[in-house]
């Protein structure tokens, strides 16, 4: 295709500026270029390797033309407009978690189960969740060498993955704690530094609830890490035990998990395995951390051990952008695989 009509919804948003400024790193071939957001945004004028663009009303914005609309969002929004676009022509990636479930929608990882992209029979494809989407980069040609039959997964995500307010929040309450210094502690414990995106402080805290409450004390970034990835490796049967913390990180989220699979395998085949893989950065000499990991497109694998009390798995460590591959340049790499 010579040049493709590209839409990016949820234009002014984190996610939203990073697909365009990949679109552009990635000389992706973009005819025309149209950006929409909300209507608090409307108006406003962006610059681009294509232009300058004023930003649409997404509400009453026409698909009419497009012939990719990337969707970032939220899941409220997609599942109002992203069938709108997909009726007029348009094929839309969606970051959001409205559509991850939906039998006739593609769920898919580029580098990871590209022929999904092929059978979308509502004319949209879904992102996985940002912590999967990491996590997945390792165990899938872990799964595809040795069977996966389990996974114990503990993430640590950034407040990023809360989007701009989650960041703004971090800031204000580091801020806040360290103004007042070692002061003492006020009843038993430090004074409220206030917030209202997360339940409990994240300003040099720790949160081990990552998402909203769901079902069986569970949140809803568990139960995607528990759905999606049987979807992304095809595999229904897979055992998930899933805890999703966030941590006061600004870009970047981490996954500590332990792999078993129908058949042992051991530290050397799991690094050949991983060498191998595309998208993947083994580190064996230094740890990979959230830091290391922002701004790049690669997801960073280290701490590749043996299991100890049950011989035959493996245990390692993820870290990925979760505004890059978790979730901007993986729409972008769907793209580059629709045309």
């Amino acid at each position: 295709m010579s040049g493709v009509r590209v839409g990016v919804v949820g234009a002014t948003g984190a996610v939203g500026r990073t697909m365009v400024a990949i679109l552009e790193e990635r000389d992706f071939p973009v005819a025309e270029l149209r950006l929409m957001a909300s209507s608090r945004s409307a108006g406003t004028k962006v610059a681009t390797r294509w232009g300058e663009v004023e930003v649409e009303d997404l509400a009453v914005a026409d698909p009419a033309g497009l012939d990719i609309a990337l969707f970032s969002a939220g899941g409220d929004r997609s599942r109002e407009h992203a069938p709108r676009f997909a009726a007029a022509g348009a094929v839309v990636v969606d970051n959001s978690s409205a559509f991850r479930r939906d039998p006739d929608v593609p769920l898919v990882v580029a580098g990871v189960n590209d022929h999904a992209v092929a059978d979308r029979p509502r004319g949209i494809v879904a992102n996985p969740n940002c912590t999967t989407m990491g996590l997945m980069m390792a165990a899938a040609p872990l799964h595809r060498a040795a069977g996966l039959t389990s996974m114990v997964a503990s993430s640590y995500q950034s407040v990023s993955g809360s989007g701009q307010r989650g960041m703004d929040e971090l800031v204000a309450q580091t801020r806040f704690f360290l103004d007042r210094g070692s002061e003492p502690l006020v009843d038993g414990g430090w004074e409220d530094p206030g917030g209202s995106v997360y339940p409990r402080p994240i300003g040099f805290n720790v949160i081990p609830f990552a998402g909203s409450e769901a079902e069986g004390g569970y949140t809803d970034e568990e139960w995607k890490l528990v759905h999606e990835s049987r979807k992304i490796l095809e595999a229904p049967d897979l055992r998930v035990e899933p805890t999703c913390v966030r941590v006061p990180v600004m870009v970047g989220h981490g996954i500590a998990a332990t792999l078993r699979f129908g058949r042992p395998v051991g530290r050397d085949e799991a690094l050949e395995v991983l060498a191998e893989a595309p998208g993947v950065q083994v580190w064996e000499d230094r740890v990979p951390t959230p830091l290391d990991s922002a701004g790049m497109d690669d997801v960073l694998v280290g701490r590749v051990r043996e299991t100890l009390g049950e011989e035959g798995g493996i245990n390692l460590w993820v870290v990925g952008d979760n505004l890059r591959k978790g979730a901007a340049l993986n729409a972008v790499q769907i793209a580059e695989l629709l045309i």
